[in-house]
């Protein structure tokens, strides 16, 4: 359950700087709304996991969920431009989440 928790925590990350992008500065009353119930539901669901979960392993791939995930929303709905040289240490970036996963 406690990764489940901390899923949903990456998901939340992912969410409100998403929001926090679309509030244009938190000048958009709504987004910016939303950025903060995204930052608190993602601190929240991090907070569960913590109980039963390592900080060493849980903020690392919190922080990778949402880094990789905010990176996929700029490609597919900001249409952000990558190097190749960037998709190679986003890659890096995945598989060190899954190889902390899979040792923790």
């Amino acid at each position: 359950m406690s990764w489940i928790s901390l899923l949903i925590a990456g998901f939340f990350e992912v969410f409100w700087a998403t929001t926090m992008k679309l509030s244009h500065g938190f000048s958009k009353l709504n987004f910016s709304i939303l950025t903060i119930i995204g930052m608190i539901l993602s601190f929240v669901f991090l907070a569960q996991a913590t109980k039963h979960l390592n900080l060493s392993i849980a903020y690392p791939v919190w922080t990778g969920i949402g880094a990789v995930g905010s990176i996929l929303v700029g490609v597919f709905i900001f249409k952000d431009q990558l190097s190749v040289t960037t998709i190679i240490f986003i890659i890096l970036l995945v598989i060190s989440i899954i190889g902390i996963k899979l040792t923790s």
